[in-house]
């Protein structure tokens, strides 16, 4: 298995309403590299923002079944992982959202 870099592992932030309502208990979530497991999300999280990580779930996200046309499609999996910071620490980037 080849391995990932730190920037690679996160792909993007997810900013949505339960996410936001998650934040009150000092969680974060993002998408992340398929192959990425853990520790890596750990590390490429402390690296980028500068916080300290206590734990870290990792979630599986089947795709779901869309309709074009006549044809049914499947949209492709990805990998969520919600991170949970030491209390005090933030990440500036979520905070106003």
């Amino acid at each position: 298995m080849k391995a990932i870099q730190v920037y690679e592992v996160l792909r993007k932030p997810l900013i949505t309403e339960k996410g936001a309502g998650l934040q009150a208990q000092g969680k974060y979530s993002f998408k992340v590299a398929d192959g990425a497991n853990k520790a890596q999300v750990k590390q490429a999280v402390e690296k980028a923002f500068g916080v300290t990580v206590t734990a870290v779930n990792v979630i599986m996200v089947k795709g779901k079944t869309r309709r074009a046309g006549r044809r049914m499609m499947t949209t492709s999996p990805w990998k969520k992982a919600i991170v949970t910071l030491k209390a005090g620490d933030k990440i500036q980037l979520f905070e106003g959202v």
